[in-house]
């Protein structure tokens, strides 16, 4: 692993994430959630994906570890979409 493929770089480009979230009132619970997260600032949702995506931009580096612990402590998923190629 490295750098790149551990963190969220601060930039225009952010991380994409999948996730296993159903509802849009979870996605803006998860949403309010990563936005409290110190470095966060920007969290846009693609909800008309399968599986629902959210694209997260920090203003530091910031571990991808930190924003999977803040989607898992609301009882889903969120996984990296680069990780896998399919």
């Amino acid at each position: 692993m490295s750098l790149l493929s551990n963190n969220v770089i601060p930039g225009n480009h952010g991380k994409v994430f999948e996730t296993n979230v159903v509802d849009n009132y979870d996605l803006q619970r998860i949403k309010n959630d990563l936005l409290l997260v110190d470095g966060i600032k920007d969290v846009l949702i693609d909800a008309q994906k399968f599986p629902k995506e959210f694209t997260v931009h920090t203003t530091k580096l910031l571990a991808i570890k930190e924003i999977e612990a803040v989607v898992l402590h609301l009882g889903f998923h969120a996984i990296e979409r680069a990780l896998f190629k399919l």
